[in-house]
């Protein structure tokens, strides 16, 4: 179980600094892991593909996902997801948020006020 929120994303995403700004502006003390500095392990990843699933985790409208080959696009709707997304982890969507047993993915002010209580 998370004590601290671990916030994973990339520090220029807009999405990611509207979480970032909305959990320091509500005193919510977090981690933040940048996802090109520190890419999440193989079974982290796994494990976040098992929670939320390929369709909420990859970003498909992202331009590393426009510059896939064909066969690595193929590779995420199988089982191969975890291997690209290890090779190329802009494609993740971001932010991911783990606490607790939560794994999020997305931003939006009133999920993250009900995962903390406000």
């Amino acid at each position: 179980m998370m004590t601290t929120p671990m916030l994973y994303g990339i520090p220029n995403c807009d999405t990611v600094r509207k979480a970032r700004k909305w959990l320091d502006r509500h005193e919510v003390a977090h981690n933040f892991v940048d996802l090109r500095e520190a890419p999440p392990s193989r079974e982290h990843l796994s494990e976040w593909l098992g929670i939320v699933g390929p369709e909420r985790l990859i970003n498909r409208r992202s331009t590393t996902f426009k510059q896939l080959s064909d066969a690595e696009r193929s590779a995420l709707d199988q089982s191969g997801a975890v291997d690209v997304l290890l090779a190329y982890p802009t494609l993740i969507k971001r932010p991911v948020l783990e606490w607790r047993a939560t794994v999020s993915v997305g931003f939006t002010a009133d999920e993250y006020a009900h995962y903390f209580g406000m």
